[in-house]
């Protein structure tokens, strides 16, 4: 019984890792965000997989803020790649899918808030964003990464009432 299981937690663990080749995977919009055509204001927290075998413990998460009128969202979020180069963590980009597929993980709404309470929260979040003391930093365990980022911007806009999921690892380096 023992040795069924250990080739099974070995199958999955080759598998997990077979999905390595992140120039391929899904990049699509997942269908969740609110479209760019609604006219009020919007906030949305997305949570999705980490990429390979990370995915199996922890997440990724990011943000979106579309303002009232906008015809594009502005997506916030904290990424390793290139940092050691002098790149910053912290990026945006403009798009009016914020929602995409996290490199072939399906993104899952964690918070979003609309209208007026939207419109309201934007501007201190964008303030929030700019003053991340962790811009230029990117550490996979314990943090600073994206989980952190998303965190902080929580605690210095406590009207989000955000809650990280559980599995957002790094999340608590903020405090």
């Amino acid at each position: 019984m023992l040795r069924v299981f250990i080739v099974c937690l070995f199958t999955l663990f080759v598998s997990g890792c077979a999905n390595s080749d992140w120039r391929t995977a899904s990049r699509e919009p997942a269908g969740i965000a609110p479209p760019v055509s609604q006219p009020q204001a919007v906030i949305e927290f997305y949570a999705a997989d980490a990429f390979s075998w990370r995915g199996w413990f922890a997440v990724h998460t990011w943000f979106a803020l579309k303002e009232q009128g906008a015809q594009e969202y502005t997506v916030y979020e904290v990424v390793g790649w290139g940092v050691d180069r002098g790149r910053s963590a912290l990026r945006t980009y403009n798009t009016p899918t914020p929602d995409r597929y996290w490199y072939g993980a399906k993104p899952e709404k964690f918070l979003s808030i609309s209208g007026e309470k939207a419109q309201q929260l934007i501007p201190q979040i964008k303030e929030a964003a700019g003053r991340y003391p962790w811009a230029d930093e990117y550490t996979l365990f314990p943090g600073p990464n994206s989980n952190t980022f998303v965190a902080w911007i929580g605690l210095q806009v406590p009207e989000l009432e955000l809650v990280m999921p559980f599995s957002a690892i790094g999340s608590g380096y903020a405090k």
